[in-house]
């Protein structure tokens, strides 16, 4: 799988030929910009609420080219910092979609590592409860499995199922061309006509 060629189309295409339940909730955003799409296969972890332990064992686990996924208990304590997610970025993780908060943006941003996330806080998490690893989670609403793909962008979050993702692809790719190469003249026209026929069965 190239995964390079999902990174190559926005997630607005994606969402076109994609059902809701695989697109995140739309509070979880890209904390500082503009920031490159990331997409790469996912390594997904749940923590409990306040303690990011889990996270902190997938920072040494994960493979390189990952998205490491975190489905945080909460959004009251930090699943990461500075020195966290540049260590990630040394190892050649490719970024963090957390259901939950970050802290040390700055430093974050600065490095240019993605990061998605609903918020920042400056608390800290622990690491004392055990949680998920490498198995299905439920993030942002989506249930992400191992290995799924997970391309993300300032438009949202979508994941590819593992096992239909190139399908998947093959569909954006063909629906992309079509938009691009539609005038949008011609698309007005197309457009006009599906509305004016909206409004008459409805009798606006």
């Amino acid at each position: 799988m190239d995964i390079h060629a999902f990174a190559t189309l926005a997630t607005t295409t994606f969402a076109d030929v994609l059902t809701r339940d695989r697109v995140m909730d739309p509070s979880i955003r890209p904390l500082w910009g503009p920031m490159p799409r990331l997409a790469g296969p996912a390594y997904p972890v749940a923590c409990p609420a306040g303690d990011n332990l889990m996270l902190h064992i997938a920072l040494h686990r994960a493979p390189a080219g990952s998205v490491i996924v975190c489905a945080a208990g909460d959004s009251n304590w930090a699943m990461a910092g500075g020195n966290v997610c540049a260590y990630a970025q040394q190892r050649g993780v490719a970024g963090f979609v957390v259901d939950g908060a970050i802290r040390d943006l700055a430093e974050t941003r600065e490095r240019r590592f993605p990061v998605f996330a609903r918020g920042v806080i400056p608390i800290p998490g622990v690491r004392k409860t055990a949680g998920l690893i490498d198995v299905p989670v439920v993030c942002g609403g989506v249930t992400v499995s191992p290995g799924d793909v997970v391309v993300a962008d300032e438009e949202g979050i979508v994941v590819l199922p593992k096992g239909r993702a190139e399908a998947i692809l093959a569909q954006a790719v063909e629906r992309a061309d079509k938009d691009a190469k539609t005038p949008l003249a011609d698309w007005v026209k197309a457009h006009k006509a599906r509305i004016d026929e909206a409004t008459r069965s409805l009798g606006i």
